[in-house]
């Protein structure tokens, strides 16, 4: 536990119970994220403290505390467990991770469990969970300023900013006390008192279906990496780079076709029964149902733009007939 310094809503929050000797005391309760004024009163109470969110366990306890408190993710873990070290256990591994529900350890286990003691630690700590924590961590220029990838960045006469680009010009006037942060994914901009606010955000995001809140637009894969160029009604464009060595399963799609044109490198196209090299400033066609794989047995990246058609056109749409990484 942290004496905190501030009432501040982005941090969870233990209050210090009996003393059991040994700067040991026991945690009466857990609170995650409280509202500026129950904040405010744990401030004033003394005996709350910022929760680091450094835990210190035995495997064998937190698994009994997982099981007693959170049944369906050790059932999990026990499969998961069983699958290690086996070609399943990739597959395995991401099977039940992504049928976990979302809760934190300590909303699961933390604020659950009777078996927790605190020690309070007097080091220096921050969280870094929002945007505004930055203030203390980073240098300011002169007006206040914390600007990252300066050389994307335009600012006249702003104060007290956070502002970040990560690849296009971003151009500020006059801000004050903001957050502006630009990345491929999406853009930020609010007052650095409402950064808590940005998990509002993504329940908007989650209510609306949007794939943004699970998926960035750059995917690394075990054989490279995929980015998502653009997405319209019934197309998706992406440039997809193959390491050297890097091989795709051998699959096939029922709901779309796909257009690949190479950019750089040599690929091997399986497509259907042919096996062929397709170089540079080439492209073929994978219709709808045809086994394919794409793969690069060089010594240089290759790197191809794909074009999908089709009514349907997210990741689970693989059928995967054969894949050296055993997904």
């Amino acid at each position: 536990g942290i004496q905190p310094t501030r009432p501040d809503t982005g941090y969870g929050y233990i209050r210090r119970g009996s003393d059991i000797g040994r700067d040991l005391y026991r945690v009466e309760q857990f609170v995650e994220k409280p509202d500026i004024g129950t904040a405010e009163r744990y401030l004033a109470a003394g005996d709350y403290y910022w929760n680091s969110g450094i835990f210190i366990w035995k495997a064998d306890a937190i698994l009994r505390e997982i099981r007693a408190h959170m049944p369906a993710l050790y059932r999990g873990l026990v499969r998961i467990g069983k699958a290690l070290g086996t070609k399943r256990e990739e597959r395995v591994v991401r099977e039940v991770y992504d049928s976990f529900e979302s809760v934190s350890i300590d909303y699961g286990v933390m604020e659950q469990s009777k078996r927790v003691l605190m020690v309070p630690g007097d080091f220096e700590w921050s969280d870094v969970g929002s945007w505004s924590a930055l203030d203390d961590l980073l240098k300011k220029d002169r007006h206040g300023n914390i600007i990252k990838r300066g050389d994307n960045v335009i600012d006249i006469e702003s104060e007290n900013c956070t502002i970040y680009a990560d690849n296009r010009i971003v151009a500020t006037i006059g801000l004050k006390d903001m957050v502006v942060v630009d990345t491929a994914d999406a853009t930020l901009i609010c007052p650095k008192e409402r950064c808590q606010d940005v998990k509002r955000v993504v329940s908007e995001l989650e209510k609306r279906g949007r794939e943004e809140r699970l998926v960035h637009r750059t995917v690394e894969r075990p054989w490279g990496s995929y980015t998502v160029l653009e997405t319209g009604e019934g197309y998706k464009v992406k440039r997809i780079f193959v390491r050297p060595g890097g091989r795709l399963s051998l699959q096939l799609h029922n709901k779309r076709s796909e257009h690949w044109v190479v950019v750089a490198g040599t690929a091997l196209v399986t497509r259907g029964e042919e096996v062929f090299d397709l170089p540079a400033n080439e492209s073929t066609y994978i219709p709808i149902g045809m086994k394919h794989r794409l793969e690069n047995p060089g010594k240089e990246p290759v790197q191809i733009i794909e074009v999908q058609h089709g009514n349907y056109l997210e990741e689970n749409d693989i059928v995967r007939m054969e894949d050296i990484y055993g997904r």
